[in-house]
This record gives C-alpha cells, sequence and structure tokens, in this order.
C-alpha cells in the first residue's frame, strides 16, 4: 500500500531478491491489458525475473472487482505457499486489499498472518516527483499510447481501464485536434496533461486517507517506511538513501516477522515458507510461512 509514485513496484521487487517471493499486483488499474506507460505498470525488466500475478491480464473493457480480485489473489496465494515463496500483495488500491482481509466472506484473517508495509513521502516532494513522471509519461508516448482508446461516441469513462487517470482527461483533446489550429491543439495537450497531474496528485491524497483510516480508524498495524529523504537526492545518493531507509528496515521487519511466525509454529522450520503468511504492504514484500502474506 502507500501513494501511487511512492516507491511499491520497486520495494517488493527488491524484497523478493531477499526472500523467495512472488508478487501480486492489487493496483485496480494495472490488472488490466494495455496502456503500460499511462498506468506506469512496472517493465520486465524491472521485475527483474520475479513472477508477477494480475498484471496486465484482464480484459481492459470489462470491471475487475474487488470481488474478483479476492477469488484469484486467493487462488495465487495459495499456489505460490504451495511452492513454499512468500505471497507480496503490492499496490495502491488499499480498497481491494481491505476486501481481502476484513470481510468475512473469505476468512483471510483465520488463515493467513499478514504484515503490512507502507511506503510514505511527504505529499509536497510526492507532488514534485510525480508531476516530472508524467512529464516523462509525455516523453515516453503516453498520447499514441491513449490514442486507439479514445471513441468520438463514447464519453463512459467508467468501466474497465477507462477509468485509468490519463484517458478521460484526453477526450477533449482528441475529439478537437483536428479541427483548431496549432496553438489551440498546443493549449487542449498542455491542459489535458495538467489535468493529469492535478488528478494524479489528487490520487495520492485519497490513498494516504485510506492508509490513516486502516491504520488508526480500524487498527490494522502498519509498519511506517519514510522515503522521502530518497526523493530528495539523486543518482548514487537516491540509491544509497533508499537501501538506508526503505530496504534495509523493511527487510529486517518482514525477517522478524517470518522468524516470528515460524517459531509460534509447531512444526518450525528453516524455509521461509511453512505455515501461511501474507505480507501486505504499501510498498514491501515479504515471504510467509504456510499462512503468511506480505502486503505493500
Amino acid at each position: 500500500m502507500g501513494a501511487t509514485g511512492a516507491g511499491k513496484s520497486k520495494l517488493s521487487v527488491d524484497l523478493a531478491t531477499c526472500f523467495p517471493s512472488e508478487i501480486i499486483n492489487s493496483d485496480k488499474i494495472q490488472v488490466y491489458e494495455g496502456l503500460d506507460i499511462v498506468t506506469n505498470k512496472i517493465s520486465k525488466e524491472e521485475q527483474k525475473g520475479v513472477p508477477h500475478h494480475l498484471l496486465g491480464t484482464q480484459n481492459p473493457n470489462i470491471d475487475f472487482t474487488s470481488y474478483d480480485f479476492c477469488d484469484m489473489s486467493l487462488g495465487a496465494i495459495d499456489s505460490i505457499t504451495r511452492r513454499e515463496q512468500l505471497p507480496i500483495i503490492v499496490g495502491g488500491s488499499n480498497s481491494y486489499l481491505e476486501a481481502l482481509i476484513d470481510d468475512d466472506d473469505y476468512k483471510f484473517r483465520s488463515r493467513y498472518d499478514f504484515c503490512c508495509l507502507w511506503v510514505d513521502v511527504k505529499m509536497d516532494v510526492l507532488d514534485s516527483y510525480v508531476q516530472k513522471r508524467v512529464d516523462q509519461m509525455y516523453l515516453n508516448g503516453m498520447v499514441n499510447e491513449l490514442r486507439p482508446f479514445f471513441n468520438p461516441n463514447n464519453k463512459d469513462y467508467s468501466i474497465g481501464i477507462r477509468k485509468a487517470i490519463g484517458v478521460p482527461e484526453f477526450d477533449e483533446y482528441f475529439r478537437r485536434e483536428n479541427v483548431v489550429d496549432e496553438e489551440t491543439k498546443q493549449r487542449l495537450l498542455d491542459e489535458a496533461i495538467n489535468e493529469i497531474k492535478v488528478n494524479t496528485c489528487n490520487l495520492a491524497r485519497k490513498q494516504f486517507g485510506k492508509i490513516q483510516r486502516l491504520r488508526n480508524v480500524k487498527r490494522w498495524k502498519i509498519h511506517r517506511l519514510d522515503a522521502t529523504p530518497v526523493f530528495q537526492k539523486h543518482g548514487q545518493e537516491a540509491n544509497k538513501a533508499w537501501n538506508k531507509f526503505v530496504l534495509e528496515p523493511s527487510a529486517m521487519i518482514i525477517a522478524k516477522f517470518l522468524y516470528n511466525n515460524n517459531s509460534s509454529s509447531s512444526s518450525s522450520s528453516s524455509s521461509i515458507t511453512s505455515n501461511n503468511r501474507v505480507v501486505s504492504g504499501f510498498s514491501s514484500s515479504v515471504p510467509a510461512s504456510s499462512e503468511s502474506v506480505v502486503c505493500v
């Protein structure tokens, strides 16, 4: 869990290099096939060979509901633990994670121990990063990627991948680009890009608020990791800050979680996966015992 852009995907992969793990995507837009630039999906290169589930696999024209996520993620968790790997659930869609963990129909709490990691970044610092990321998305071909999703006869942006930030924001640009002069066209483009920036920053604030509710109202135990220093540095200094403030503390939290779970298990084992543990995090990944899950 964590605000968009905070580094959840990176942390999950980094943790998977420390603990034998597989990753389950819980981002409600990244589950859909397509729009890899707009939805900021982690690339194959960035995945570093770590298996990812529910990432870019669903029909983009059909809603993938929280019920769909719960059913499919539980199946993935079961198969991952049978392979003696740690399930790491990663994504910013806290509603999916809340449904999985707290809905009595899924009996998640009675089946799994889970560890939640939250990568937090000061909002003003994150805002600046998000705005630069949107500019980079534009340079990477965002407009051409969005173009096939524009339908002049359909202004419904409430279903499937069309809900993604970026699709509705470009409706006016695509609708008018061929009937206006170049100056107006550039203005429409700038307005669409700026609207994406504003809406993405607003999304980050909503995600922060939901995490606070889970932590303070629903009393979830969530380990907060302040990644702000990482975003205030560049190059090797940023990498060092990431290891110091995010990766190393996360790995220690997960190692302790797994050790405690294995110690309390009647058939304790040195294997990372032996009971059923799940790590749920707002920016992390952790292996589990037979009933262990990490949420990032």
